[in-house]
């Protein structure tokens, strides 16, 4: 595991549901790729509803048309392997927004197996 300590960068890729890349939906293609990479962990969420830049509103209501329901890829690591992932997401991403902030991490361990001692 990855130390992860004081002031880091958190990013955030959004897209959408029916995004694809190479045959794949883009989120799985993201994941897989910053794993690969070694990043020390990221968190695909699925949202209910949102909008982009095209004002489509985006909704898991049968009555809507538009099902796309947005994704947020959440990463916190170093600035330097975000740099380095970066170029990469921009070559998988077809359209999305990318957004980065410093973040401070408090804690970051493995929760701790039964038979394990401290």
């Amino acid at each position: 595991m990855k130390a992860l300590e004081g002031e880091q960068i958190l990013m955030r890729v959004f897209l959408g549901e029916d995004d694809w890349t190479k045959g794949r939906p883009t989120w799985r293609v993201l994941l897989e790729m910053l794993r690969e990479q070694g990043v020390a962990g990221a968190t695909v969420i699925r949202g209910i509803a949102g909008f982009g830049a095209k004002s489509l509103l985006h909704t898991g209501n049968l009555l809507r048309l538009s099902g796309d329901l947005p994704m947020v890829i959440e990463v916190v690591a170093t600035e330097e392997c975000i740099d380095r992932v970066r170029p990469m997401i921009d070559e998988l991403l077809n359209e999305g927004l990318v957004t980065l902030e410093k973040v401070r991490v408090l804690r970051y361990s493995p929760k701790k197996h039964d038979d394990q001692k401290e």
